[in-house]
């Protein structure tokens, strides 16, 4: 097997991932990018290992590990995307940019913070 056609692939996926997290909006599409991008790395350890004809086949073990990596990422990162749809209302990365922002702007021009102001009204 030529190590060529891996590699491609394994290119136009990171490009396809690289290109999803810089362009998209959606929190859920951002993490299904990284994702996209792990499994290209996945592929290029697996296609060296079988190119190299390693004994231990580090590259596969590697892989599997990688792979229950990604598993705990994506749950707790949905978890966090859950929470923040739920108080937020919005999954936008540019809306929630903007609340961060505007609650940093408050706080230096001597104005309470959202909590505050919701503390000190109850």
């Amino acid at each position: 097997m030529h190590l060529a056609y891996p590699a491609v692939l394994a290119v136009l996926l990171f490009s396809t991932g690289l290109y999803g997290v810089l362009a998209r909006r959606n929190v859920i599409l951002v993490l299904m990018s990284v994702e996209l991008m792990l499994n290209a790395v996945n592929l290029n350890l697996v296609a060296f290992d079988v190119w190299l004809r390693d004994t231990l086949h580090t590259g596969q073990a590697l892989t599997l590990f990688t792979i229950a990596i990604a598993a705990a990422e994506i749950g707790i990162g949905l978890a966090i995307v859950l929470m923040v749809y739920r108080n937020r209302g919005t999954s936008d990365i540019d809306k929630l940019r903007d609340t961060a922002e505007g609650a940093r702007g408050a706080e230096e021009a001597g104005e309470p913070a959202p909590a505050e102001k919701a503390e000190a009204t109850a």
